[in-house]
């Protein structure tokens, strides 16, 4: 979208006609002439137009173009993800570059970090963190960042806030603080958690992340349910012996002919009937 910036509409009157002035009243070159034209197309372009609903103009829209290339893909998901949700504030002098989270876990090699979308139970905690890039007008001030991470169901499992000095530039802040994983009984369940960063209480990203339980709980995990199937397999059994007890065979009466059978002695001791 292009709109125009009335204020400069004076001045830039004044430049044209100054210009027109001087191709009309004496002869000059093609060549000055060009230039003349040249001049005044690039003043009306750096002046008057202004791109997009925030009024950024042409020169900053060019200013930032380098910076674009820079955004990792995910800030970019982040970003877009902030920008469809309440709270979601463009700042034009703040451009987030990346977002991320550091995971720790102690080994016999001592400390080491990863940056990763996937944590567990098994890491010793994990920190959120972002790169910035500050542009002049929001430069060399105090801002209040704030971390926000949520588990699967939408509860708040860690806030932190830090405040930090802005210069101009890129700026990578790590929080100070990690959210405990090993060991933490208030961490539980695994899921899609999201993380949510705030600039001066203004959403700027919404990260992904996936945890999952740690290698103890899932055998815990597994031993239980093999030990429920054990369980059931057993219940089942008992229930049909159980069964078999319950519906065991009633006694059925002999008959005549099963008894006469029954008693009939064998034949090789059978005695003689009378002739």
């Amino acid at each position: 979208m292009i709109r125009l910036k009335r204020r400069n509409t004076a001045w830039l009157l004044a430049m044209t006609l100054l210009i027109g002035f001087a191709l009309l009243a004496a002869p000059v070159s093609a060549a000055v002439q060009l230039s003349l034209i040249g001049v005044l197309a690039v003043a009306i372009i750096a002046s008057m137009i202004e791109l997009g609903p925030e009024r950024a103009s042409l020169l900053d829209a060019l200013h930032r173009a380098p910076l674009q290339r820079r955004i990792t893909p995910q800030a970019r998901e982040a970003s877009e993800r902030a920008a469809a949700r309440a709270g979601y504030f463009n700042r034009n002098g703040i451009v987030m570059l990346d977002i991320g989270l550091i995971a720790m876990q102690t080994g016999v090699e001592g400390l080491a970090m990863r940056r990763t979308r996937n944590i567990s139970k098994d890491d010793d905690g994990v920190r959120p963190f972002i790169t910035l890039f500050v542009l002049p007008e929001e430069a060399e001030r105090q801002a209040l960042i704030r971390y926000e991470i949520y588990n699967h169901l939408g509860e708040e499992q860690y806030v932190h806030e830090m405040k930090t000095y802005l210069r101009e530039g890129e700026l990578s802040l790590l929080a100070d603080h990690h959210l405990p994983l090993a060991g933490n009984r208030g961490v539980d369940g695994s899921g899609d958690w999201d993380l949510r960063v705030y600039v001066d209480d203004n959403l700027i990203g919404m990260h992904n992340l996936m945890l999952s339980p740690s290698v103890s709980e899932r055998r815990r995990r597994l031993s239980g349910e093999a030990e429920a199937g054990a369980a059931r397999g057993s219940r089942s059994h008992s229930r049909n012996l159980e069964d078999a007890v319950i519906v065991d065979e009633v006694a059925q009466p002999e008959t005549t002919q099963l008894k006469d059978l029954l008693q009939q002695p064998s034949s090789s001791g059978r005695p003689r009937g009378r002739q």
